[in-house]
């Protein structure tokens, strides 16, 4: 059992069950434990409603497929587990973690046959950045970009991106910028954008970065919005002569960087069009949290 049975402290989900996290259990055998076997999603929620839900499905769903995990549950199931989960935030911004593992079997690495997938999901107050961080703007650090080469994938084989997350706060900075052949790919956990004279600039879509549900809706308001931007490869050149920096991710959302390798990023301030999109990004988020707009 996954779960000790007759426990009515709705904390997590773990293969069809519902207990307290200290309850949830996980054979050492699992394949997520053993291999790193798995994919996983994060779900912000506002308010009890959730953050682009079908959007991160969908990510979920292609990043199944690119393992070949089978999906352990439609759409609606997704949906009705992680409303369950953030009852009992009554209204507070959560996010929502959820992975799948391909199961539990024998060690080895070849697939093994009849496996079943291993599903767990937890939600978990949102921590955000405070004003005066916002105010200030992050300090980031480049690092190679040493991981495997399908980024595309949200895989739970993060090792890499834990080394240079943690590079970067042992020299006092928040995020590490990922850098490979000359370029600028993403953060160890965040979408890189960047701007330059007005034009908002962010890497397109493919293998070496994770496709980001938050680095698309800000593409999205941008052009809404009528604010200038395109997708296209960002050389380290052009990153370091940047007017702005910015990192966004699900959690965080959209964060400006004004200090990169202790040098200062434009002014050294956070810039005119993170302003006015953070602004934005701001209104999205009111109007999901009274219902104006759909997940």
């Amino acid at each position: 059992m996954p779960c000790s049975s007759g426990s009515t402290d709705v904390t997590v989900y773990l293969n069809g069950e519902y207990c307290p996290l200290e309850e949830a259990k996980v054979p050492v055998l699992d394949r997520g434990f053993l291999f790193g076997d798995g994919v996983y999603e994060v779900i912000p929620a506002y308010g009890g409603r959730l953050f682009r839900c079908d959007h991160h499905l969908e990510r979920l769903e292609r990043s199944l497929r690119e393992i070949r995990i089978p999906n352990p549950h439609t759409r609606e199931e997704w949906c009705a587990i992680f409303s369950r989960l953030i009852e009992a935030g009554e209204g507070e911004d959560q996010s929502v973690y959820l992975q799948v593992t391909r199961g539990v079997a024998k060690r080895d690495h070849a697939f093994p046959d009849h496996v079943v997938p291993t599903v767990f999901a937890m939600a978990n107050p949102i921590v955000t950045l405070g004003r005066e961080v916002l105010d200030r703007g992050i300090d980031a650090v480049t690092r190679p970009d040493i991981r495997w080469a399908r980024c595309d994938i949200k895989a739970v084989t993060l090792l890499a991106n834990v080394l240079m997350r943690q590079e970067a706060k042992e020299e006092g900075a928040m995020e590490a910028i990922l850098v490979r052949g000359g370029l600028a790919t993403e953060g160890a956990a965040s979408n890189l954008f960047i701007v330059r004279d007005g034009t908002i600039i962010t890497p397109p879509k493919g293998p070496r970065l994770l496709p980001g549900i938050t680095r698309d809706l800000v593409l999205e308001i941008a052009g809404s919005h009528g604010l200038s931007y395109r997708e296209a490869d960002i050389p380290e050149t052009e990153l370091r002569l940047a007017d702005e920096v910015w990192m966004t991710s699900s959690t965080k959302e959209v964060v400006p960087v004004t200090r990169l390798d202790g040098q200062p990023v434009g002014d050294g301030r956070p810039g005119p069009v993170w302003q006015r999109m953070y602004a934005l990004y701001q209104d999205y988020k009111a109007a999901l949290r009274t219902g104006d707009i759909g997940d």
